[in-house]
């Protein structure tokens, strides 16, 4: 499952890239200035919203997405494979895992 979702990550990571750069025409970009990302590609609906458009920006945050899911899907099968096979100690060991890596991407510190 990991490297199932490291790939297709690097996989649209790259198809976003490639789109960048065929779509970019235009003078160079000043990076002496940080600008942030757009409101638009700040929050997952916004990504997917970008990525279906073909946007190559949002390809790539959608790629960062699935590479940031991927442990955090394995965690979660971890809980149910452990709770199919009635594992009760590592069943609330990777429940406090995942509630762990749950909390750290949805509340901000």
């Amino acid at each position: 499952m990991l490297r199932t979702g490291v790939f297709l990550a690097a996989i649209v990571v790259l198809a976003g890239g490639v789109l960048y750069v065929a779509q970019s025409h235009g003078p160079r970009n000043d990076y002496t200035h940080f600008h942030g990302e757009p409101q638009a590609l700040r929050s997952p609906s916004g990504i997917a919203h970008r990525a279906w458009a073909l946007d190559a920006r949002g390809l790539i945050q959608l790629g960062l997405l699935i590479l940031i899911a991927t442990p955090v899907a394995r965690v979660g099968m971890c809980v149910a494979g452990f709770w199919f096979e009635k594992d009760h100690l590592y069943v609330i060991v990777s429940a406090i895992v995942l509630a762990i890596l749950l909390y750290s991407l949805f509340f901000d510190h």
